[in-house]
């Protein structure tokens, strides 16, 4: 069976896609987990999407025929993952502008601020954040793991801009006031394999409440894949 191996968004954990698996029928959730939450939280948290990509390398081995979905940081994770694995069938990126746009930057200098300014910051670009990063005690295990993520996407500068050879689907929430339509289209320009853009309603955070609306979306492309 086809994995869908599915790199985490800001502040985000494996966790976030089991729920996926009920909706799934042609393709194996992989959930790809990073340091610094759920049962690495004592781990120091990546700061680089390279450092971030060459453990998920390791970990996945060999993992066969792959699909990945990645939102925000996760799109990038998923794009630089797309050119070390060996059989990759279709990359979907959401929430993202392509590879070589300069990543939104306006919580950069909130970075160094006091915790309730950047999460204010998070909250207002994004249009959410994890409930769970209110209560104090939580806060303090699970805010080092977002700041990391926004530093990594950030800083983020991809390691090549050679088109892949797999067909890639942007998504983007059609609120999102954070990633405009015509960045997803960026992602053109970095496959030869075909490309589509899709707005799915929401805001910049749509994939917290569309898991079956997005699995349809992907087992539908992939059947498209395999007929073409």
């Amino acid at each position: 069976m086809t994995r869908l191996v599915c790199l985490p968004f800001g502040g985000s954990g494996a966790a976030f896609f089991h729920p996926w698996s009920a909706f799934a029928d042609d393709l194996e959730i992989v959930p790809m987990r990073l340091p610094g939450r759920e049962r690495l939280i004592d781990v120091e948290p990546y700061r680089s999407v390279h450092e971030a990509v060459d453990a998920f390398v390791d970990d996945l081995g060999d993992p066969g025929d792959v699909v990945l979905f990645g939102h925000s940081v996760g799109a990038v994770l998923a794009y630089e993952l797309a050119h070390r694995l060996p059989s990759v069938r279709h990359v979907f990126v959401s929430g993202s502008p392509g590879p070589s746009s300069v990543r939104p930057h306006e919580i950069r200098a909130s970075v160094r601020e006091d915790d309730d300014a950047f999460l204010a910051q998070v909250q207002v670009l994004s249009g959410h954040v994890d409930q769970a990063l209110y209560h104090p005690d939580l806060r303090e295990l699970l805010l080092p793991a977002l700041r990391a993520d926004v530093t990594m996407h950030e800083n983020y500068v991809p390691s090549t801009t050679e088109p892949l050879s797999v067909p890639i689907t942007a998504l983007r929430g059609t609120g999102d006031e954070l990633v405009a339509a015509e960045d997803i289209r960026e992602w053109a320009a970095f496959t030869t394999a075909g490309f589509d853009a899709v707005e799915i309603p929401g805001a910049h955070m749509y994939v917290v409440d569309s898991g079956e609306a997005m699995m349809n979306l992907i087992q539908n492309a992939i059947r498209s894949d395999s007929v073409v």
